[in-house]
């Protein structure tokens, strides 16, 4: 068997009584791999981790993890561990007690246990905190402790759910780097959910998008970044400014709109607000929103074609609300779009 398919998720349907879930969905997950499973709340991505862990029944279709066709073993014999999102962690138990708690399920003791547990603390930095109780830790510590208690049964592949999101700006930071760091050092597989896109692409090895409950693309957070592969994966990444396209020309409500430049042959073109350029072009907008960003001013102009928002260095003179601005919509710019709608 080959690192590629050491997970492989083969047709998989889920379904919540007669609401399916997940249809039919085909994944390989590489030995080794951070994957992020991306999308908006109900795409599916939380139902099929949940069927990964034993958690959800399958439907139909097969699960197989290094070879085993794991589909119908149950969760506490997958070799395959889980972060909830609320941690779970026991209240009354110091933080050595937490992690060692499914170790002593297992039935080990005395010094093979205190050597195994003592190096998952040292592998999320929390060596010093192993007598507290876990409500006397923050929350970024909290995630550690639920960490090294999955980490520290050696499962073949880790899962966490949504695994920054309890965290303040400063802690999803640092616990980025922390998750990074853990990964690589120990080799775990290890898959996340979130339907947060900066969070999949500063974390991810590569990044499944999810839209009900099937794969809408696959691919590095570069991929997806750059040349998403539908409108829908587009608006998730951050282009906000999405067209359909036909015969050259962009659609609108209010007709085809001819381009500075030829279109590609392409469903859609997508711009981010920084490629569109003010103050020159064949297009005039009216400003109906100006908000400043730091290092960059952002505008929202009314326009022919709709809505357009671009992205100005905030060094530049301010286009003041109600100007009437020229504006570009270059298509050397533009990521093409195999599919709209």
């Amino acid at each position: 068997m080959s690192d590629a398919s050491f997970l492989t998720l083969d047709k998989l349907s889920l379904a919540y009584g007669k609401t399916t879930a997940v249809k039919d969905l085909d994944l390989q997950i590489r030995r080794g791999e951070l994957l992020a499973l991306l999308g908006p709340s109900g795409c599916g991505k939380t139902t099929t981790m949940r069927s990964i862990a034993g958690l959800m029944p399958v439907q139909s279709g097969r699960i197989t993890l290094d070879g085993r066709d794991i589909t119908r073993v149950s969760a506490n014999r997958r070799e395959v561990g889980l972060v909830f999102q609320s941690y779970a962690l026991f209240p009354h138990l110091s933080v050595f007690e937490n992690v060692a708690f499914g170790l002593k399920l297992k039935g080990m003791t005395g010094e093979v246990l205190n050597t195994k547990v003592s190096a998952a603390l040292k592998s999320v930095g929390l060596s010093q905190f192993a007598s507290r109780k876990t409500p006397e830790l923050s929350g970024g510590q909290q995630q550690r402790v639920a960490l090294a208690r999955s980490m520290v049964m050696e499962p073949k592949v880790l899962m966490l759910d949504e695994p920054l999101s309890n965290l303040d700006a400063r802690l999803r930071l640092e616990m980025r780097t922390e998750l990074q760091r853990v990964q690589k050092e120990s080799g775990v597989t290890m898959i996340f959910v979130t339907h947060d896109q900066v969070e999949a692409l500063a974390l991810a090895d590569r990044i499944v998008v999810m839209r009900d409950g099937a794969i809408e693309q696959i691919g590095t957070p570069e991929d997806i970044y750059n040349r998403p592969a539908s409108s829908f994966v587009a608006d998730f990444v951050g282009f906000e400014n999405i067209f359909a396209v036909r015969n050259g020309k962009i659609v609108t409500e209010s007709g085809e709109t001819s381009l500075s430049g030829a279109a590609p042959d392409t469903a859609g073109l997508a711009w981010r607000p920084r490629a569109i350029p003010l103050g020159s072009g064949p297009f005039t907008g009216i400003v109906r929103g100006v908000s400043f960003a730091g290092s960059t001013r952002e505008y929202v102009l009314e326009t022919p074609v709709g809505i357009v928002k671009a992205e100005t260095e905030a060094s530049l003179p301010a286009h003041e609300l109600g100007a009437s601005v020229a504006f570009d919509l270059p298509v050397e710019s533009a990521a093409p779009l195999d599919r709209f709608g």
